[in-house]
């Protein structure tokens, strides 16, 4: 029987310390490989204005089709952006808040418009910051007719695991609780309102826009203060024809829009579907993404501090110490290749997100609509199909003043 000397026992206390080094880093690696999430399907409810509210209290409201968020983003697998399918996103989030703002029953016309219009009562502009199918971070702000801000407020909700269960779907979009808060918060605004206040906010939208086709006949009943907010410093009166002339291009403007309803639902419901699709992979794709990441950052931490054990171990001399140093360098290795490993998965998954966002671009094809004297295509920008419009309805009211000035 040998005899335990000096020399070996430090071997062996070496070699006992690797082990369990090894076995600290191995829990440590296994303990961080499974999370539990537990994610509900509640959300906001929508709050319904619970009277017969009065016809004279009720405000036009216009949803600017959102910043889609890319400018100045550098697209990378952190910030799984695609610009074709924010643009895309930008319309059917706007179309998605005014079916809520309208389900409300709190508000006159909710019309979705390609840009900030001088005749809406209230106009809500947002940005979106993050959607990725797990996740939807938007940034709102609601200023009414006067410049008056309402509010602005950055929402986010999170989409459980069941809003893409087939098996059992559930009502309504993943992301319906932003909505609907969105809403709640505007709804409690304007109940704030004295209905002077709402009045005014209704006559100061008329204003506006008959100024913008005749600064020379209505300026004079509008002024603005330093921070630029609209008062009103006069009125017409009720018969002025010219007035009579701007409700009544004001009323075309309206039939117009009301067309773009049609464009921007038709669009919503064409792409609702293999959005949904879309946002189902993308929330697992996400979820795999940030699981392999997290993993492949262990692994490859675990890998170094086993190599880093394992020379020291071999250097400590003895030849049971140099074994075990041998396997906490391989056991390192084997780690720090399984990090990079997960990485190259992670960048395939990355791939397929950039798969699913190319075919959503192919899903999106612009719409045609039919005016009662003309058909207009609405390619690209639907902002210059209304620049051309309004440029329209000027030369209608320049040609329809200068004749009843003529018969006059």
């Amino acid at each position: 029987m040998a005899l335990l000397t000096h020399s070996n026992f430090g071997s062996l206390l070496t070699t006992q310390r690797v082990i369990l080094f090894t076995g600290i880093l191995l829990a440590i690696l296994f303990s961080g490989c499974t999370t539990t999430e537990v994610r509900t399907t509640a959300f906001t409810p929508l709050t319904i204005e619970d009277k017969n509210i009065a016809e004279e209290r009720l405000l036009d409201v216009g949803v600017i089709q959102f910043d889609p968020g890319i400018e100045g983003i550098e697209v990378d697998e952190d910030t799984l952006i695609f610009p074709e399918l924010r643009q895309a996103e930008s319309r059917f989030i706007a179309v998605t808040l005014a079916d809520s703002l309208q389900s409300s029953l709190g508000w006159g016309a909710v019309r979705v418009i390609p840009s900030a219009r001088t005749n809406i009562d209230v106009t809500i502009s947002g940005r979106i910051l993050q959607s990725d199918g797990e996740t939807l971070t938007m940034e709102v702000t609601v200023t009414d007719s006067r410049g008056q801000r309402w509010f602005t407020k950055e929402y986010s909700e999170y989409a459980s695991h069941y809003a893409y269960d087939r098996k059992h779907p559930t009502e309504g979009d993943a992301f319906q609780g932003i909505y609907n808060r969105v809403s709640n918060d505007m709804l409690e605004y304007r109940q704030g309102l004295s209905n002077e206040q709402i009045v005014e906010i209704r006559t100061i939208s008329e204003m506006r826009f008959a100024r913008s086709f005749s600064p020379e006949a209505f300026n004079r009943y509008l002024q603005q203060s330093q921070e630029g907010i609209y008062y009103l410093s006069a009125l017409p009166a009720e018969n002025d024809p010219m007035l009579e002339r701007v409700r009544k291009i004001r009323e075309r403007d309206y039939l117009f829009v009301d067309t773009l309803q049609e464009y921007y639902g038709t669009f919503a419901k064409t792409m609702e579907v293999p959005y949904q699709e879309w946002r189902a992979r993308s929330y697992e794709e996400v979820r795999q993404m940030r699981e392999l990441k997290r993993k492949a950052r262990n692994h490859t931490i675990m890998g170094a501090a086993a190599i880093i054990g394992g020379i020291a171990a071999a250097g400590a001399g003895g030849g049971s110490a140099q074994a075990a140093g041998q396997v906490g360098i391989g056991a390192g290795g084997y780690l720090i290749k399984s990090g990079f490993d997960r990485r190259a998965d992670a960048k395939m998954h990355l791939e397929a997100l950039q798969e699913l966002g190319d075919s959503m671009e192919a899903e999106v094809e612009p719409q045609i609509v039919e005016l009662e004297d003309r058909t207009v295509t609405l390619s690209g920008s639907v902002e210059n199909q209304y620049r051309q419009w309004r440029e329209i309805l000027k030369e209608i009211y320049e040609a329809e003043t200068a004749s009843s000035e003529t018969k006059i």
